[in-house]
């Protein structure tokens, strides 16, 4: 079983696009029993009393439209012990990178990625909370899910 967390600041756009964008992909080929697939935040802002707020809606909008439901998210907040509940943190930005590694502190096992990277670039996921580019976001997200997935096949992670 592959645990992946994807993160980003608010958990109510980028990263609960790549949760849902990844579930969707691996479902689609037939690996969904291989893997726990869930999004969560660095910051506490879409969080109020406990209860986080669900999935911006042009976010939404952006997945349904590719046929992809997320009825039923809701932000949480990364905390440390899901370095040792994950085997991948793949954050957004360069600004989440850092926030990870505060929250959860040393990374001894090389689980903490920026989703990109397996896309073999290093640049940004933009937040389409500011862009208001949600299709660009959705790109990015899905070039970096398949170059995730891509790699844990060249690895042999996943069969």
């Amino acid at each position: 079983m592959i645990r992946v967390l994807f993160i980003c600041h608010g958990n109510i756009c980028r990263s609960p696009m790549a949760e849902f964008i990844f579930k969707d992909m691996v479902k689609n080929q037939g690996l969904e029993a291989q893997f726990v697939i869930a999004s969560a935040a660095t910051s506490t802002e879409e969080i109020w009393n406990g209860i986080g707020n669900p999935v911006y809606p042009p976010a939404r909008e952006e997945l349904a439209r590719h046929g992809i439901s997320c009825k039923g998210k809701r932000a949480v907040q990364l905390q440390k012990k899901d370095y040792d509940k994950y085997d991948y943190l793949l954050g957004m930005d360069d600004w989440n990178m850092g926030n990870i590694q505060r929250i959860v502190g040393k990374d001894p096992d090389k689980k903490i990625f920026k989703l990109l990277e397996f896309a073999g670039s290093n640049r940004d996921i933009a937040d389409p909370w500011y862009t208001g580019n949600f299709s660009a976001t959705y790109a990015d997200i899905l070039e970096g899910c398949e170059g995730f997935l891509r790699t844990l096949k060249e690895e042999k992670k996943i069969f």
